[in-house]
């Protein structure tokens, strides 16, 4: 039986609809049941006491709802430099940031946490040594946080595939590497691909979105869901117009997921629209024309 589920990654709901009861309740009526957590609704860094009351608000929130949170990834703030900064002292804050991330999700019940493996700067990125050097220093840290989340419950480590080879894991051997070197991890290490991320630069393949999914559906869990052209990574919705002038085509995207021999993925919608008018008025619309254009090929 398939298990191919459509949700959303909660970025989708930040800065308009941030409280749980408002976010969760929009999943409910357009008949969404699971989401990816998204860290900028609650910042890992806040005290504690402060995430946990309003943890609490978002586990009661999903409960009234019933919305299972599937896993928790970085945020906009998230796609910076992490683990791949210039500097050892800033990744091993880093690391840090990671455990409160990690201990937030597994409170959530998620299955995993992630985000870009570790992003590098022009300079690192054109330093073959520095770059491994990073590389070496990021796997290190995903091996530690991996006993972490070993110790508090969180079933896996996750990161996303980029479009360019500096952000790391835009080509297919990286992408290898990295699975092999975590291979041992105390927890499985598992790999978010996203439908918009497509290396142009490398193998012609690594332009192809059903490429990756078929190559690396096996070893994933979500897969961030937007409409796109070739040459950007969009995040449109699933709009009539955009569905014309996009590539990503539902049955496509579907099949190739069967072709990876793991129907049990989450299609979670990474959709944007920028605040202003028209197009803060036509956001919910939009929300909603995706989960229609996508119910024709997963069904609840």
């Amino acid at each position: 039986m398939d298990k191919i589920k459509l949700g959303f990654n909660c970025n989708c709901f930040t800065n308009r609809y941030d409280e749980p009861e408002e976010w969760t309740a929009i999943c409910r009526d357009l008949g969404i049941h699971h989401v990816m957590f998204n860290i900028d609704l609650i910042d890992p860094y806040w005290p504690w006491e402060v995430q946990k009351k309003l943890l609490d608000r978002t586990l009661e929130a999903c409960a009234k709802n019933d919305i299972k949170i599937n896993a928790s990834f970085g945020g906009q703030h998230g796609h910076q430099h992490y683990l791949g900064h210039f500097d050892p002292d800033v990744r091993k804050e880093a690391e840090n940031f990671f455990r409160r991330a990690i201990r937030q999700s597994a409170y959530l019940g998620a299955k995993s946490f992630g985000t870009c493996f570790a992003i590098q700067t022009v300079r690192t990125h054109s330093d073959p040594a520095l770059r491994k050097e990073i590389m070496d220093s990021a796997v290190d840290s995903y091996h530690r946080l991996a006993e972490y989340a070993a110790e508090v419950g969180l079933p896996a480590l996750a990161y996303e595939m980029t479009s360019i080879e500096r952000e790391t894991c835009a080509t297919f051997a990286e992408n290898d590497e990295v699975l092999a070197r975590c291979s041992d991890m105390a927890v499985p290490m598992r790999i978010c691909l996203d439908m918009g991320h497509r290396n142009r630069e490398g193998l012609p393949e690594e332009a192809d979105h059903l490429a990756w999914i078929r190559r690396y559906g096996k070893d994933c869990d979500v897969i961030d869901c937007q409409q796109s052209a070739l040459e950007s990574s969009g995040h449109w919705p699933f709009t009539e117009e955009n569905n014309k002038k996009g590539i990503i085509d539902g049955a496509e995207v579907v099949q190739a997921i069967k072709d990876s021999g793991n129907t049990d993925v989450l299609l979670a919608f990474e959709l944007r629209c920028a605040a202003f008018y028209p197009q803060e008025k036509s956001f919910l619309k939009n929300l909603e024309a995706s989960v229609s254009y996508w119910r024709n090929y997963v069904k609840l």
